[in-house]
């Protein structure tokens, strides 16, 4: 019995400039962005662009002349080795068939090969990310923490975690070690302050 669907994806590379008007297309076709966050998108990818050594990555997932999907990552700030997927749209037409997976895996083993210890992925916790917050599940990661109202009132940041070395792996539990809580020279308890 054949599949249902083509391969996914043909081709995965990274952003040219000739893709811009396609990537911001998608981000606006899924529905998930507010117009803000659209120009939000715009002036990061129009940075990546314009910039010579850019850390940031932008990569795209082609289906022969079409873009179908993006993802963008970048990595945090003040960290050895975390990174922290911002940003991952399929076209509604093509969701479903595998371009997400290849995107995401593909992001991974691109970081794992650049010595990168750790991806986060931060997603909305409001009913309509549902699916998105099953997905990342699925490719296994592990829901991290949650920041309430983070994003508006009511929306909250949900934020996942996954090892991209086995090191940097917490036990399935969920349990951190004694004591791995507590900042240098320092007390987390009221009663010690």
């Amino acid at each position: 019995m054949a599949h249902p669907f083509p391969p996914a994806p043909k081709a995965i590379r990274a952003v040219q400039p000739p893709d811009r008007a396609e990537l911001l297309e998608i981000a606006a076709a899924t529905g998930l962005f507010r117009p803000g966050e659209i120009l939000d998108i715009s002036a990061k990818l129009d940075t990546f662009l314009s910039s010579e050594s850019p850390s940031d990555r932008w990569i795209i997932a082609t289906d022969g002349d079409a873009v179908v999907g993006l993802a963008y990552c970048a990595p945090e700030r003040m960290t050895s080795g975390t990174w922290n997927l911002y940003l991952l749209a399929i076209h509604p037409d093509y969701q479903g068939r595998g371009y997400g997976t290849r995107l995401v895996r593909y992001v991974e083993t691109n970081l794992q090969n650049g010595g990168a210890r750790l991806l986060l992925i931060e997603t909305s916790g409001v009913p309509a990310f549902a699916g998105q917050r099953r997905f990342y599940a699925n490719l296994g990661y592990h829901q991290e923490a949650t920041i309430r109202a983070f994003y508006d009132a009511g929306d909250d940041k949900v934020v996942y975690r996954k090892a991209l070395r086995a090191a940097d792996s917490v036990p399935e539990s969920g349990e951190i070690p004694v004591g791995a809580d507590r900042p240098v020279g320092g007390s987390t308890s009221p009663e010690d302050g």
